[in-house]
């Protein structure tokens, strides 16, 4: 006869040790945003010295401002939640956290994994660091993605999910 009993004792995640995503990935983190605000710069700039909006020629200092202001803040976020990135592979699942404001928590057990990726960005290739994508079944996206790992230890990663996924 088939019984569904109640779960009292839940596994407790808190005991999970997760390890930190490598050092280096703040520069590639950094390098981006400061390439994507020196863009908007550049281009705030020309507006302005070619008179493309004659309606806030007097407002320019305070754009300027708050521009800057937008950047150090977003820098400072940035680095707050890079703290919090942490990721741990234990015998059975991959677990990935992260967030400041929004916390998230996702752990892929390695008998619902399809597909592993080892990407590298430019920048990031630069800084010898690479991602690793974890994809399930039934989702065109990847369900996981550490970011600012070493090559080297997503390399080892991707075998060892590998390996588990053909035991």
């Amino acid at each position: 006869m088939f019984a569904n009993e109640p779960v009292s004792n839940y596994p407790d995640i808190t005991e999970i040790t997760f390890k930190s995503i490598n050092k280096r990935y703040l520069k590639v983190i950094l390098s981006n945003i400061v390439l994507v605000f020196l863009g908007i710069l550049i281009a705030l700039f020309l507006a302005d010295y070619y008179s493309f909006f004659d309606k806030i020629d007097s407002y320019i200092f305070l754009i300027y401002f708050s521009f800057t202001l937008l950047f150090i803040v977003f820098c400072s976020f940035l680095y707050i939640g890079f703290k919090r990135r942490k990721y741990a592979v234990r015998e059975k699942d991959i677990s990935y956290k992260s967030g400041v404001l929004f916390k998230k928590l996702t752990t892929v057990p390695f008998s619902r994994v399809q597909h592993i990726e080892v990407d590298e960005g430019p920048i990031s290739r630069f800084f010898k660091l690479a991602s690793l994508s974890v994809f399930t079944a039934g989702d065109s996206s990847d369900d996981l993605e550490i970011k600012g790992i070493t090559k080297e230890e997503a390399l080892q990663i991707k075998e060892f999910i590998s390996q588990k996924i053909n035991e």
